[in-house]
């Protein structure tokens, strides 16, 4: 193996990995964090049209 060739694997790790983390913090935390405010805000939503409408 050159060591351009093992430049280019260290390279293609180091992305694949970074990717990798990547999607794990946002399958676990950004996305569900997002989800649960938009749950908590259109409740929120419903409870003021409610008592507008009392």
């Amino acid at each position: 193996m050159e060591f351009q060739q093992f430049v280019g694997f260290l390279t293609f790790l180091t992305v694949f990995t970074i990717g990798f983390w990547l999607m794990i913090f946002l399958l676990t935390f950004v996305i569900p964090y997002w989800v649960i405010g938009y749950l908590r805000e259109e409740s929120k939503l419903k409870r003021e049209a409610k008592k507008a409408k009392k």
